[in-house]
């Protein structure tokens, strides 16, 4: 079985982001911000193995230079936007199956890519990124920072996809946010295994819950990539015996919570009371163990990592 991922977040004002920090920063390049007067330097950058901008099928012949320009494509999505919790992009993350080789994996990023620029009408800023040295040799992916609105000749026009207002989804007669991601999720899984049969091989990736896919068990814990490498070198990571325990934590709450829900009727009222309090003191020790701080911090690191080296315009010169 291939490596199946697929993340898709949002990138807010209202958590220090900027859609230019969050393309210079995949794409590894140096790109200034007008409406903050920052640069973001990321040009030193050695893992982006491919990096390009696809737009919509009907503007391929387009004379739309702008929304090819890196630069000017994502200031002008932060000009678009007024609001102080505004949303400037939108991340589609997927891992590339290792199995493939580079120039497949390109041609697969690209499929994706389009599918979703046609289905949103959204300019696309593909980049692909090889494994760190030292990490997980298999960790091939791509990231697709997206328009939270439509493009347009005249520039960029109303919101739309995951971005649209769930009002303005339904009177045009759109499924709701959930079953559009699942939709989503569903075309990668189809996409990959396609290039997977393409390229002979066996390997099959799956967007399904576990439980649909008739395996009795549960997710695995994801490590975090230092903690990862630090055992890698025969290292004691306390990260990622935290990571451990709060799993631990989370399968006993969710078994616990199963027993509740299957519960034969007219079974003790007392039981089932001792059941879910247990649950709740389960979660309670999740939430508050140093698991949940790791979480936060990692997405804090995330947001500097990407806000590096920005810096005003008089510390640079031209």
């Amino acid at each position: 079985m291939a490596i199946y991922r697929l993340d898709i977040q949002p990138v807010t004002r209202s958590a220090g982001r900027t859609a230019t920090a969050a393309a210079a920063y995949r794409a590894g390049e140096r790109i200034r911000d007008e409406r903050t007067r920052r640069w973001f330097d990321h040009s030193s950058r050695r893992d982006v193995t491919h990096a390009e901008i696809i737009l919509p099928s009907e503007f391929a012949t387009a004379d739309i230079g702008w929304a090819r320009d890196r630069t000017r494509l994502w200031n002008a999505a932060e000009h678009a936007e007024r609001r102080r919790d505004s949303r400037v992009a939108r991340e589609y993350q997927v891992a590339l199956p290792h199995e493939l080789n580079a120039a497949a994996r390109i041609d697969l990023a690209r499929t994706f890519s389009r599918l979703v620029a046609d289905r949103y009408q959204v300019a696309v800023d593909l980049a692909i990124h090889e494994p760190r040295p030292g990490g997980d040799p298999r960790n091939f992916h791509a990231h697709l920072l997206t328009t939270t609105r439509a493009l347009t000749l005249a520039g960029l026009g109303a919101k739309t996809g995951l971005d649209m207002a769930s009002a303005v989804r339904r009177v045009h007669g759109l499924p709701g946010g959930i079953r559009e991601m699942r939709a989503i999720r569903a075309q990668w899984a189809t996409l990959a295994n396609e290039a997977l049969s393409a390229a002979d091989l066996s390997a099959r990736v799956d967007h399904r819950p576990l439980e649909a896919q008739g395996l009795d068990r549960k997710p695995r814990a994801h490590l975090p990539w230092a903690a990862y490498r630090a055992e890698r070198q025969g290292l004691h990571s306390d990260i990622a015996e935290r990571v451990r325990e709060g799993y631990r934590l989370k399968v006993q709450a969710r078994r616990l919570r199963y027993a509740a829900a299957h519960m034969q009727t007219g079974a003790a009222h007392a039981d089932l009371e001792e059941i879910r309090r247990l649950a709740r003191e389960d979660w309670l020790r999740f939430r508050d163990s140093p698991l949940a701080t790791r979480r936060g911090e990692t997405r804090k690191r995330e947001i500097v990592a990407e806000n590096a080296r920005g810096n005003p315009d008089h510390d640079h010169s031209l």
